[in-house]
């Protein structure tokens, strides 16, 4: 383990505004994906398979293939009610913040490319109109800031962690 002030060392290149900021990026982050799994979990027979049938673009066949199946379908599911729950939970705490805004990632970029706002695409309709840009890519960039910074150091687990 690290001691504190070797921790302070760490983050006082950034500001006061910086860190704050950073810290709450993660969290609201953080609690999106929480509650998106939490509904997931708590939604009497919610399964993705609809979504998956239903997805446009380029790469529909690969996702519509996911349902066809019983096992993956469940192994889907079960990542998706558990696994965002767990990357909520984690980014929240700033506990194991890089695995976590990894996996983040790694669920808003397969959002991205299963619903893709792109000329030539009919996408499901949401809250808004897109071209190119749309809340699942504003949100990985976001992620992507919490992964090449040291979120979870602030108000976090990861201080626990944190080697020198």
């Amino acid at each position: 383990m690290v001691n504190e002030n070797d921790l302070d060392r760490k983050l006082r290149k950034y500001s006061n505004p910086q860190l704050f900021f950073l810290a709450c990026l993660r969290v609201i982050v953080g609690w999106h994906f929480l509650y998106e799994g939490y509904v997931k979990l708590t939604s009497t027979g919610w399964s993705a398979a609809g979504y998956l049938n239903a997805v446009p673009g380029p790469f529909a066949g690969l996702f519509e293939a996911m349902v066809k199946h019983t096992w993956m379908i469940n192994v889907i599911d079960f990542t998706m009610e558990w696994g965002l729950t767990a990357v909520g939970l984690a980014l929240i705490l700033g506990l194991f913040t890089r695995v976590a805004a990894s996996a983040a990632a790694i669920f808003l970029f397969l959002f991205y490319i299963s619903n893709p706002p792109w000329i030539g695409v009919h996408f499901m309709p949401g809250e808004g109109s897109y071209l190119f840009v749309n809340k699942n890519l504003v949100e990985l960039a976001a992620v992507m800031v919490l992964l090449v910074f040291p979120s979870g150091l602030i108000w976090g687990f990861d201080r626990l962690f944190e080697k020198e």
